[in-house]
């Protein structure tokens, strides 16, 4: 039976840790607490659970099985969260779709992973149907959108939804079975397929609630895409704790319009990328905003210092934890806490519980304290591997352990420094340079707002470090000689760019983190 209603499987289900359980689990317990919030919309629990059980019955019916992956192609919007957990409440797959995408692009994801079911928003539509089409695909796809506006060869999400029960549906899904295909950002180059499982995401969520307790009163600011794993997990640890999680937007950020939205839904939580704190800081007014912040958190890309200084001026007594992690590990590997943000600023902090950390040389030795290495992972919140690609997961876990591509060196009391990726690193002459390290020394000039380094070729050096800086005034920007002149002072000779191109601003994926493989092509033509 598809949905089993014995009582033997009912009892084995309920021993389960899958995370559509817990959802009914907290559902059971906290009906009526408000689950999610988005533009004025909100669901509380019970709600929520029985929309994901009607959907669950919509996708089984349309061929959806145990172990299907269904991909889910929307903008940040409530329906997410409803579309992922019918996935995993039968047991399948839930793939988020980076809906900044092209075409041609979402066709990789659908041929990579050959979804059962296509789940898109109207607005996405053409370019999920053209993907389909470029993949070869003919998986059915529920349309969300007016009735009347379904494409050909679709099916109306909201009249499937309403053509079903919303009576439990009792799937045993075991908490080591797969939860969420996330595909990387592609950074460094085509996208892979992380596989994590139901246990790596509760893991993760146990990491972060000893660093940062979630309070079922607390409401936390969702304000990256849905698809990114920052914005899983931030649901997810919402979830688990019984709070409630509003949605941002997922246009251009503004700043003044996430200050607005910070004091009018009451936000006590709040995580974004440097540079995007940054902005919140330079707000007008900022100190002034009647807030209910209790904690501020930031990761993704290195925080210059200027910009942690700026935070604990703009909000004195919030604590600042720096969480850092990435997809493969469900995400979060490092916290620095609050207590320790001044002490040790720049740290990323120190391990999670649950997660073994070393830093190591090409050879798999622990580098010396102070040295750098890159640091690689075990943990319960290690990815199963990368979908349909052994050769990927092979080198990943090279040796036994996760290889992260992070560059980093520890102190003698066990605090990690990010240095750089290990991709970016720069070997100039026979020597490296860390881009890290030489953007920090940029950052201090009044005249820059942002900067990002990379390696482009040289005739003599096999490679030299360029600088994009974004200036603060844009009607007064840096020179070079400027720039280079103000890194001569506080970098070696050889670590200071030997060229600088001033932009409007840098290229960013969906998580706010720079791609500094498009300025590397544009480097190179």
């Amino acid at each position: 039976m598809l949905f089993a209603s014995d009582p033997t499987t009912a009892l084995r289900a309920g021993r389960r840790l899958s995370l559509a359980l817990q959802l009914a689990r907290t559902a059971r317990r906290t009906p009526t607490a408000p689950v999610l919030r988005y533009e004025g919309r909100e669901l509380n629990y019970a709600s929520l659970d029985a929309r994901v059980n009607q959907l669950a019955r919509a996708y089984a019916e349309r061929g959806v099985r145990y172990g299907d992956r269904v991909a889910v192609l929307m903008n940040n919007r409530l329906e997410v969260v409803e579309a992922w957990f019918a996935a995993l409440r039968l047991g399948a797959v839930a793939v988020p779709v980076n809906f900044r995408l092209v075409a041609a692009e979402v066709a990789h994801v659908i041929s990579d992973c050959s979804p059962s079911l296509l789940v898109v928003e109207e607005r996405l539509a053409e370019t999920a149907l053209e993907g389909r089409r470029i993949a070869g695909s003919d998986c059915p796809v529920l349309h969300l959108g007016p009735g009347d506006a379904a494409p050909a060869g679709t099916e109306d999400y909201t009249a499937a939804l309403a053509a079903t029960s919303d009576a439990c549906v009792v799937v045993d899904v075991p908490e080591s079975d797969p939860a969420f295909l996330m595909y990387s950002s592609g950074t460094t180059g085509r996208s892979k397929g992380a596989v994590l499982t139901h246990l790596n995401l509760m893991a993760n969520a146990a990491n972060s609630a000893e660093s940062q307790p979630i309070l079922p009163t607390d409401r936390g600011l969702l304000n990256v895409p849905m698809f990114h794993i920052a914005g899983v997990d931030t649901l997810v640890n919402h979830l688990l704790a019984g709070a409630c999680t509003v949605l941002g937007g997922t246009g251009g950020f503004d700043s003044v319009k996430v200050v607005d939205l910070l004091e009018r839904e009451r936000i006590t939580s709040c995580y974004l990328v440097p540079s995007q704190w940054k902005a919140i800081c330079e707000v007008p007014g900022i100190r002034d905003r009647k807030l209910a912040l209790r904690s501020l958190g930031w990761g993704s890309s290195v925080a210059p210092p200027s910009v942690l200084e700026a935070m604990n001026e703009t909000f004195p007594g919030v604590p600042i934890r720096s969480v850092f992690g990435q997809t493969e590990m469900s995400a979060v590997t490092c916290v620095l806490g609050g207590d320790d943000a001044v002490r040790k600023l720049g740290s990323v902090g120190k391990p999670v519980r649950h997660v073994d950390a070393r830093i190591v040389d090409e050879a798999m030795q622990d580098v010396p304290v102070g040295e750098v290495g890159e640091i690689v992972y075990r943990g319960a919140n290690l990815m199963q591997g990368y979908w349909n690609n052994p050769g990927a997961t092979a080198e990943a876990f090279a040796g036994g352990w996760f290889h992260s591509g992070d560059l980093c060196r520890m102190d003698d009391e066990g605090y990690i420094y990010v240095v750089d990726r290990k991709k970016n690193m720069i070997v100039s002459g026979g020597e490296n340079i860390y881009s890290a390290e030489v953007e920090a020394a940029i950052d201090s000039h009044p005249k820059v707002a942002e900067v990002a380094v990379v390696g482009i070729p040289h005739p003599r050096w096999v490679e030299t470090p360029r600088a994009y800086v974004v200036p603060s005034d844009p009607a007064d920007p840096p020179t070079e000689d400027e720039i280079i002149d103000h890194c001569r002072a506080r970098l070696a000779s050889y670590k200071k760019p030997t060229s600088v191109v001033v932009l409007d601003v840098l290229p960013r994926n969906a998580a706010g983190k720079v791609l500094k493989i498009r300025l590397r092509e544009s480097a190179r033509g």
